[in-house]
């Protein structure tokens, strides 16, 4: 029997670790990946102590903290329940069964996909969600970036340093993410913005040729050879089944990050908690932690 085990191993999970390792409790970590959604980020300027990191470089530093503590990781192994009966909470992965008297859910999000014909056809065939990972593969080619927000935004603005000609296929009538990032995407020359359309087929062959996008109320064609999907995440909570969430999938916490569960604390992006951000979900899960280890010594078992 485990004092805590946390779900995922993103900023807040890793943070949440970090504190609960100095608060010497008895706890492990598990986590289909190390890094979350950082790992994926491009340039990072608004993380406190960086002037600039990018989204990798972050996502090492985060897990060189966690390694010195020697901390548990079961990385590469996925929850698929969460239950609580008497005084312990329950965890089932993929390949173990786990019990603890508390746990912190700080699982992230994940991209949504488009649903249109061909997208799981060529996915990694030309089609991707990660700009960071994928991006270099693309010099000198046209590319599409689809959506119109801040994911979007930094896609395009890292794209356009690499390929030929970045198109941006925005549903909205116009771009929604942060002002710098839409002067600098809507300044760049090599850059064209496509509001009011959306995607309805992905074509090729062997690789990406192109997708088909509605606008105006026409279909048109448009080659290109890359397509990064960027039009917002889901969280990743579906094996939290007893756990309150919002009409988004996203957890339910107050502002101990307790969820109506007791004795299971959820942090970061898998939140309600307002404004995805890599310094939130790092306070959160720290906040996490603290309340986790709280509500131990508040509690005789």
């Amino acid at each position: 029997m485990l004092e805590l085990i946390i779900v995922g191993a993103g900023p807040a999970g890793i943070t949440a670790g970090v504190y609960a390792a100095r608060k010497r409790m008895d706890f492990l970590v598990i986590s289909g990946d190390i890094g979350g959604q950082t790992a994926w980020s491009g340039d990072v300027e608004n993380y406190t102590g960086y002037q600039f990191v990018t989204g990798p470089e972050l996502a090492a530093k985060f897990e060189e903290h966690m390694r010195r503590y020697r901390i548990d990781v079961r990385e590469g192994e996925l929850v698929r329940e969460l239950s609580r009966s008497q005084d312990a909470v329950t965890l089932t992965t993929d390949k173990a069964r786990y019990e603890a008297r508390t746990a912190i859910i700080a699982s992230g999000k994940r991209s949504r996909e488009l649903g249109v014909p061909g997208e799981k056809e060529f996915k990694n065939k030309g089609l991707t969600y990660c700009a960071t990972c994928d991006g270099p593969l693309f010099s000198g080619k046209d590319v599409a970036v689809i959506g119109g927000g801040n994911s979007a935004l930094d896609a395009t603005l890292q794209l356009m340093n690499i390929a030929r000609r970045v198109h941006v296929i925005n549903a909205a009538s116009a771009l929604t993410g942060d002002a710098v990032m839409r002067e600098k995407a809507e300044a760049a020359g090599n850059v064209a913005i496509l509001n009011g359309s959306s995607v309805t087929q992905v074509y090729g062959e062997k690789m990406v040729q192109g997708l088909e996008i509605s606008r105006g109320g026409k279909k048109e064609r448009l080659a290109v050879q890359g397509i990064f999907v960027e039009i917002g995440l889901i969280p990743n909570s579906e094996f939290a089944q007893g756990v309150a969430r919002n009409e988004y999938g996203e957890i339910k916490v107050n502002s101990r990050n307790e969820t109506s569960m007791e004795g299971v604390f959820a942090a970061g992006d898998v939140t309600d908690v307002p404004e995805k951000q890599i310094i939130i979900a790092a306070g959160e899960g720290s906040k996490a932690a603290l309340s986790a280890f709280r509500y131990l010594a508040q509690h005789k078992f």
